[in-house]
């Protein structure tokens, strides 16, 4: 990167940092302001408040010993079933779906590389996450200051996890399955961030940074929105991870493709992808396992996973056509790559929404994330000039951040009683909270990624030689080729 563009992102960077003091505090004291509110969380939303008890007739309550505390719930097997069946859905998104998604859209001498990132950021988070990251996101710091930011390091290799044990954010099901649950989560998150770094970075450098990544970006983003910290408190709407999974990854795939620079030959060579019949297969299973993705979130088999599943699969539909569409007019013939990127558009911009909008809002956000997407992927990248390579930023990035925006303008108080949004519900405040949202998970992420980066930078170097671009990260990376 040149020294101008190294000054542009410094100085934005500061601003940024600013920006985030200024919202965090402003969150921080209106959380103050209204200790009583509810924390959304949104991935144990319930559907709705269960009824009051009818009071007892006096002899009875005379007979009764003194009022009992409620039994606690009790684990559901019907509950766990589905969240072990969830849990593995996630998984399939990223090993094979993601892997055959992104493996197939690169050059055939770098398909095995664009393969062995998946399947390496599987592994090293999946350690990662047991020995600590499952902590720090998804336990309670008992300094109330300090939690709002982190969670506690008390989960240090799951000690404290018995075989019965369970989580308050998911009282129904063992807390392993909840723990395998939120793996998954983190397994595909920091993985998506390699389609804008394709074709270029070190194999060591990745794994590093999927680490580094992990730990000091998405676990304190999960933890403000879904674990008790201030963007809960301030009562943000991410049903699945519109901010905490896309536009977090996409954020960092912006920033690392810019730390890297353009691939050799971009804008000159033909970069097109060498296989899409792989990519369609990994779509197709993306598409599948983002099921349990949304509607997993309910966290339980109730009527919420319903309309989760039922809004996931309209917007898709919807997105593809309207990507494939816009190309239509715009390109004259609609691609089978642009149909598949559309639907992942979708799948995206309904993730913070599927538990709360109704049909008809998710066929909305659906539409505008197909049209708005395919400009960001196709047309703004080309007025920038910026070489996210597989689109992680345009779609990913915008996607989630537009499906957050919308859910605050859909959400609806009649599909989930946690939610009032602003259409429906008249709300308008809601759109505030998730901006700041938006615009917090953006400016913490941008600045991580960029420390993080340049960190591995000064260790082990980020970027491959020239010539082992030129000729092939699978054989100069790995010793092995493509040969069919």
């Amino acid at each position: 990167m040149n020294m101008m563009t190294m000054k542009w992102l410094s100085r934005s960077f500061v601003a940024a940092a600013a920006a985030l003091l200024i919202m965090g505090g402003t969150a921080h004291a209106q959380a103050g302001a209204a200790p009583d509110a509810p924390v959304v969380i949104a991935q144990a939303a319930p559907d709705a408040a269960p009824a009051p008890a009818a009071e007892p007739a006096p002899a009875a309550a005379a007979a009764a010993p003194a009022a009992a505390a409620p039994a606690p719930p009790k684990i559901d097997s019907g509950d766990t079933a589905w969240m072990i069946t969830s849990s593995a859905l996630v998984l399939m998104m990223t090993i094979p779906g993601l892997a055959l998604f992104y493996g197939g859209m690169v050059r055939k001498k770098n398909v095995l590389a664009t393969l062995a990132q998946s399947f390496g950021a599987t592994c090293i988070i999946t350690v990662l996450w047991m020995i600590i990251g499952y902590s720090l996101a998804f336990t309670t710091n008992p300094d109330a200051g300090t939690n709002a930011f982190i969670g506690s390091v008390n989960y240090l290799l799951l000690g404290p996890m018995g075989l019965n044990t369970t989580s308050g954010l998911a009282p129904t099901i063992p807390e392993s399955v909840y723990m395998f649950f939120q793996m998954t989560f983190a397994i595909i998150t920091p993985a998506l961030i390699a389609g804008a770094l394709a074709d270029r970075m070190k194999f060591s450098a990745f794994m590093w940074f999927m680490s580094l990544w992990l730990l000091f970006v998405y676990c304190p983003i999960a933890h403000w929105v879904w674990g008790g910290g201030w963007l809960g408190q301030l009562g943000a709407l991410d049903y699945a991870g519109g901010t905490v999974v896309h536009l977090n990854a996409g954020t960092a795939g912006l920033v690392t493709c810019l730390v890297l620079g353009k691939r050799v030959g971009y804008g000159h060579e033909n970069m097109a992808p060498h296989n899409l019949a792989l990519s369609v297969i990994g779509a197709s299973l993306l598409w599948v396992g983002w099921f349990g993705f949304n509607a997993g979130s309910a966290v339980t088999a109730n009527v919420n996973a319903g309309m989760a599943a039922a809004a996931t699969q309209i917007a898709t539909a919807a997105a593809s056509l309207s990507w494939m569409f816009s190309e239509w007019l715009v390109a004259k013939k609609p691609s089978v790559l642009g149909m598949i990127s559309g639907a992942v558009a979708g799948l995206v911009a309904i993730t913070p929404a599927s538990g709360f909008v109704n049909p008809t809002g998710a066929l909305i956000i659906g539409i505008s994330a197909g049209i708005v997407c395919y400009l960001a992927s196709v047309h703004m990248k080309k007025i920038f000039g910026y070489d996210d390579a597989l689109d992680a930023w345009g779609v990913h990035g915008i996607g989630g951040s537009l499906g957050a925006m919308m859910t605050g303008a859909f959400a609806s108080n009649a599909i989930n009683s946690t939610s009032k949004g602003w259409l429906i519900d008249g709300n308008a405040h809601q759109m505030v909270i998730q901006f700041y949202d938006v615009a917090g998970v953006f400016v913490y992420c941008a600045i991580g990624t960029y420390i993080i980066l340049k960190v591995i930078d000064m260790m082990v170097g980020l970027r491959v030689k020239r010539d082992v671009e030129i000729e092939g990260l699978d054989i100069n990376l790995h010793g092995e080729t493509v040969h069919a």
